[in-house]
């Protein structure tokens, strides 16, 4: 079976952060925006992973990034699925157009 290379992985990875990207330009719905926000975040943290083992093998500074963007986004998925909670009960939809009337 063969190794994957960097190359490799930064095109899994590349094509994780575009996938997150068109996903979160295109819906409207929140759930789905927050879904497209983490891939985006899986994919940086598949980059700091590739570039720890190629490039820095000794070291593990990719390894503590990658765990700390790990816990920021287990958080911020914490928060904005409670703001989508609220914003369900007080407008019975959770689609981005209904979400203007938080700014007032």
């Amino acid at each position: 079976m063969m190794n994957p290379g960097l190359y490799h992985i930064l095109f899994l990875s590349a094509a994780l952060f575009f996938i997150g990207v068109y996903g979160f330009l295109t819906r409207r719905n929140l759930i789905t925006m927050l879904m497209s926000i983490e891939l985006i975040l899986n994919s940086v943290n598949l980059n700091f992973i590739a570039f720890n083992k190629y490039v820095w093998p000794e070291k593990m500074d990719g390894l503590f990034f990658t765990l700390f963007i790990i816990a920021i986004a287990a958080a911020e998925a914490a928060v904005a699925i409670a703001i989508i909670i609220n914003l369900y009960r007080s407008h019975q939809s959770i689609d981005v157009e209904n979400a203007e009337d938080l700014k007032y």
